[in-house]
């Protein structure tokens, strides 16, 4: 039998479009999803109405304006919104940039579904749970040998929670030394997040950032003059958010070090870098992974994430507690709480166990060789993926040329400047191909940009289909403009005014918000 290959072109994708009402627009008085049923008069008697001991000042005045409806109208409102998102499982999402939208495998999300998972209380005793403690102690023990750091807590619940908690322990182990006032200033580059800076802001640190020379590597004489005796830490992703690999990185952390500094390593992505290089080598005092990236666990717009946080040996007393130790021969799993060097808790209890889990089975099912394969089939991809992207007219990547890591951010200056097409533009011509395109974080220092990450996830017809779509818009803002500016025209997105996202007095977080900006009455909702 004759096989038909199909020949590579860019998908005609139309978008699901409900027009879909908020939630708090489809409430209708009196509609019940579920009735909660009443309390058993035994168990009132055991433990009390579950009410009356809650303190006056805790109790609301009245019930909260929740919307009434019935289960089926919540059944359809939830599979319609889900009809018009886009995600990993839909789509190829190679433009997630550096939130990292790579393929979890569904045997991971099925074992962390588990009722022996999902009926854990964090309150329960120690003797209780030795099973997932033991997975928390074990992946400890696989991220010292990725990282070749000596202890890790999976405390902080995101990347940046974890970046403020190194900020914390920085300042910590220096007032210990009595040098806290003293040094007063975090050293950053102008391409690693921009959370890296705000969280030292927060610990009440002046910043100073070191900018690239002319090929996009941190400046290495600015660091030089940047460093002294005021000097209380240095923080740096490598590869920065360009996708560039500083290969001097020992140099940097070895001349802060020369100046009493701690190093720390933002390694929330590091696709490119597993087998291959570590912090330890690199001359870190600290790194952090996030689970819900790399380690392939949802990112879910925000959490629940994990910020998996390494230490040297002479840094552990200042980690956030508790962490999970293991004692005696018969392998007992307790959890340690922290000692007086600690800096405390960043969050409640110890982390998210769904997500260690799922980063736990990962490393485990893919081993050291798997690991290393990871790395080096990313960085395949984004290389194909930055040699074809280069050929499209009107895209550029600023910086060295040559090889990149695991991400690359572009720029459209040119197909701007000739065409008047914009790079939010092309974000929405890309939903009309049923593809996610991410810009970059905001002050646009890469002019008109777009950061693209493969991760090894991706096949090479993935990549293909993904570059077609970016060679295909290229075309019409050259020949027609007008067809990209109009964009979308197959999706449920829109042309916005985003002006308003600078303006707080139009920002409305919450529905009562909404109600009050926009003086409708309660019965109109």
């Amino acid at each position: 039998m004759k096989r038909i290959i199909r020949e590579q072109k860019v998908r005609n994708f139309h978008q699901a479009k409900w027009d879909e009402p908020v939630i708090f627009e489809l409430h209708k008085p009196g509609e019940r999803g579920v009735e909660a049923p009443q309390a058993e008069s035994a168990i009132v008697a055991a433990v009390g109405d579950g009410v009356s001991v809650i303190p006056d000042s805790m109790k609301r005045t009245e019930p909260p304006a929740l919307p009434e409806i019935g289960q089926a109208k919540v059944l359809r409102h939830y599979l319609r919104l889900s009809q018009e998102t886009m995600g990993s499982d839909f789509n190829v999402e190679i433009g997630q940039g550096t939130c990292t939208m790579k393929y979890i495998p569904r045997v991971n999300e099925m074992m962390i579904r588990t009722t022996k998972l999902m009926e854990l209380h964090p309150l329960q005793h120690e003797d209780d749970v030795q099973g997932i403690l033991e997975v928390y102690y074990r992946l400890d023990l696989a991220m010292r040998e990725i990282s070749g750091l000596d202890r890790f807590s999976f405390q902080p619940s995101s990347g940046t929670q974890a970046l403020l908690t190194m900020a914390s322990i920085v300042r910590a182990y220096h007032e210990s030394r009595g040098e806290g006032e003293q040094r007063n200033e975090i050293i950053t580059t102008m391409f690693s997040h921009p959370s890296q800076a705000a969280t030292a802001v927060v610990k009440g640190y002046k910043i100073i950032t070191v900018m690239p020379d002319a090929d996009g590597f941190p400046d290495i004489e600015q660091l030089k003059r940047a460093v002294s005796d005021r000097t209380a830490g240095f923080v740096v992703a490598n590869p920065e958010d360009t996708g560039i690999f500083n290969p001097r990185i020992r140099e940097f952390t070895d001349i802060v070090h020369a100046a009493g500094g701690i190093c720390y390593y933002d390694q929330a992505n590091a696709n490119g870098l597993l087998g291959i290089t570590r912090a330890k080598e690199a001359g870190f005092d600290m790194c952090f992974f996030n689970l819900h990236k790399t380690f392939a666990a949802p990112h879910m717009c925000g959490g629940p994430a994990t910020g998996a946080l390494g230490v040297t040996e002479a840094l552990a007393p200042f980690l956030p507690g508790p962490v999970v130790s293991r004692s005696g021969e018969r392998e007992h799993y307790e959890l340690q709480e922290p000692g007086d060097l600690s800096i405390g808790k960043v969050r409640s209890f110890h982390g998210v166990a769904q997500t260690v889990l799922r980063a736990y089975a990962w490393i485990r099912s893919l081993g050291a060789e798997g690991l290393l394969n990871v790395a080096q089939v990313a960085v395949l991809n984004n290389n194909y993926l930055y040699h074809k992207i280069l050929q499209i007219p009107g895209a550029s990547a600023p910086y060295i040329k040559g090889n990149r890591l695991e991400q690359v951010r572009y720029s459209w200056q040119k197909m701007t400047e000739d065409t008047g097409v914009t790079t939010e533009d092309v974000t929405r011509r890309m939903c009309d191909f049923g593809l996610h395109y991410w810009t970059s974080h905001h002050p646009y220092v890469v002019p008109q940009p777009f950061t693209l990450e493969p991760t090894e996830s991706y096949s090479k017809e993935d990549l293909d289909e993904y570059i077609q779509a970016l060679v295909q818009i290229s075309k019409e803002a050259y020949n027609e403009p007008e067809t990209v500016k109009n964009a979308p025209t197959r999706s449920t997105v829109h042309r916005i005014n985003d002006s308003s996202f600078d303006d707080p007095a139009k920002w409305c977080i919450t529905w009562r918000a909404y109600l009050k900006k926009t003086a409708l009455p309660q019965a109109e909702a």
